[in-house]
């Protein structure tokens, strides 16, 4: 069974209110992840919601508030990363960027992940509510 809503009584269309965040909130933001990979996991928390939720590949798995940051500490280091295939999209006060990273450490192999995160203006500033990174074979 499959229910609809008549279309006169639903709000404003939802989908006109999604856009493209403008070039200066693009560049702040994608400042931001950058900084998220490589500038420690100090950085990331002071970027990064309170209850925020990341998700990494298991282990660590899904974590969220402060069990991030017990997980971060031991995967920090970074020296490079690099983003391609770059998209964002915003709803409100929300943005969701999406990308694939290239990012290495001293001794390891590349690590190569397709990741999302969503950031929230809060008062004028951004604030990350949530990361995810699915590992590319």
């Amino acid at each position: 069974m499959t229910l609809s809503t008549p279309q006169s009584n639903l709000p404003d269309d939802a989908a006109s209110k999604i856009s493209r965040p403008s070039s200066t909130d693009q560049k702040i933001l994608w400042d931001m992840e950058e900084r998220f990979w490589t500038s420690g996991s100090d950085n990331a928390r002071a970027t990064t919601a309170k209850d925020a939720i990341m998700i990494f590949p298991y282990p660590p798995g899904i974590l969220q508030g402060d069990q991030i940051w017990h997980g971060l500490k031991r995967r920090t280091g970074w020296r490079f990363v690099a983003m391609a295939e770059r998209r964002t999209t915003q709803c409100g006060d929300i943005v969701i960027l999406s990308y694939r990273a290239s990012a290495e450490k001293p001794d390891l192999p590349i690590y190569e992940a397709l990741c999302a995160s969503t950031y929230l203006n809060d008062v004028g500033g951004w604030l990350r509510t949530s990361h995810q990174q699915t590992p590319v074979d």
